[in-house]
């Protein structure tokens, strides 16, 4: 039996979904368009007045807002309400330029938690359940935000944080960890120590686990789920709009519903910005329909990824995204030819590889290359030469039916990849240095 934890909010039918959106939409737009100078001078720019939506009919008439105009507002300037009446701050990883800071008021935390809550709950979690939080804490949003939707359900909450491998199995063990959060990337490494551990997965009380913040495959997934002894949930989210449960997996695993009460979504042209029907891929796009604080309207998230509206299994009538096919702007153009690492990632795991592999993408003589660092598992590893060269060449083969070009592969020592403890880094792209201007 699914349970719920806004019964009302996740079953809601959809004309009356509608109409909670385009009420707190009209509301939003005037918030913004009153406080934000930088959103007034941009829906001025485009002849926008918040009379003009009535609906959210009316939401493609808005301006769309990226990453580079908050960095752009770095740090006030899409603050939408008085510095006094924020209690928290979050911020993005800064991988490149400014780092994002996003404000939240307490009522954009509470909204947070509630939706994190719904996420637990789809999970299966209940105030009986013990949450080990192994998630990040601090500037991330990821433990902060699973944390408060563990608090709200009433689990006992581990806030462990990233990190610490040993003592989290402890504690796994110890206290009868029941859900893990964490990326999947630490999720599998979890999985291999315990199995070098001789620890089985029926050794522990583990059940369920929710897993985010980085791509990550269905062939992955099963990974996780044999290496666990659970099932794998997934969670979607992002520092501009909050954190971590925007979006949440039910039981059903195809596909993740989206807190529309709080949060409309878009798919676009990434190229035009023209809105596509559901069904096609594209461009995500939200607006924040209930944040206080830092509110974004059509804030193009360059996740791509299909929205669906059919039936649902377990009887919740919020839209579907599917889990994001990759990035526009992480998307790699090799020879011409489109690449995301999650293609090369189930190309490892259907070969009998691990998912611990590292692309380097560089320019020679004014020819792309891709290499493949890839990690064998001990029963791989062959002391012949020509066993390892018949290795490589059969997964470069396979490699190269996937993307349509041919990769150079490099078959590594078991546990020579360092393993991440946030967010994995997978792609090396050294064309940006050779590109990069000359610093006078």
């Amino acid at each position: 039996m699914e349970k719920y934890w806004d019964k009302d909010i996740e079953t809601m039918p959809r004309e009356d979904m509608k109409a909670l959106q385009s009420e707190r939409l009209v509301k939003q737009v005037k918030h913004v368009y009153d406080n934000v100078k930088y959103y007034r001078d941009l829906m001025d720019k485009k002849g926008v007045k918040p009379e003009d939506i009535k609906s959210v009919d009316d939401l493609h008439k808005l301006p769309f807002i990226s990453k580079a105009d908050l960095r752009d507002g770095y740090p006030y300037g899409l603050l939408a309400v008085p510095l006094k009446d924020c209690v928290r701050i979050h911020s993005t990883s800064g991988t490149t330029g400014k780092r994002v800071v996003a404000f939240y008021t307490q009522n954009d935390i509470d909204m947070w938690d509630n939706c994190v809550a719904r996420a637990i709950t789809a999970a299966g979690g209940t105030n009986e359940d013990v949450v080990q939080v192994a998630y990040g804490f601090g500037l991330f949003t990821g433990g902060a935000g699973i944390n408060g939707g563990s608090h709200k359900v009433g689990c006992l909450t581990l806030p462990m944080s990233s990190g610490n491998t040993d003592r989290q199995i402890q504690f796994m063990q110890d206290l009868g960890a029941t859900i893990l959060c964490c990326t999947p990337s630490y999720a599998a490494y979890i999985g291999e120590t315990i199995a070098e551990m001789g620890i089985s997965p029926d050794d522990l009380k583990l059940k369920a686990g929710i897993f985010g913040a980085e791509p990550w495959t269905e062939e992955m997934r099963q990974t996780i789920e044999t290496s666990l002894g659970i099932k794998a949930y997934d969670i979607y989210g992002l520092t501009e709009t909050s954190g971590p449960g925007v979006a949440f997996e039910c039981s059903e695993q195809k596909g993740m519903h989206i807190n529309e009460d709080n949060f409309i979504p878009e798919i676009i042209d990434p190229d035009t910005g023209e809105v596509l029907p559901d069904g096609e891929v594209g461009e995500l796009v939200f607006t924040s329909i209930t944040k206080e604080a830092f509110p974004l309207l059509r804030y193009r998230t360059r996740d791509l990824c299909v929205l669906s509206r059919g039936k649902c299994s377990c009887g919740r009538t919020l839209v579907k995204m599917t889990k994001p096919m990759g990035r526009s702007d992480d998307m790699m153009i090799i020879r011409g030819v489109n690449v995301f690492p999650s293609q090369i990632e189930t190309v490892l795991i259907a070969e009998g590889y691990a998912p611990n592999y590292i692309i380097e993408v560089d320019r020679v003589n004014n020819s792309d290359t891709l290499d493949i660092s890839v990690e064998m598992k001990p029963e791989q590893f062959s002391d012949k030469v020509k066993d390892m060269q018949d290795q490589e060449r059969a997964l470069a083969l396979a490699i190269k039916t996937m993307l349509g070009i041919n990769p150079k592969v490099h078959l590594v020592s078991p546990k020579s990849i360092t393993r991440s403890e946030g967010k994995a880094v997978r792609v090396i792209d050294k064309r940006k240095l050779h590109d990069a201007p000359a610093k006078k």
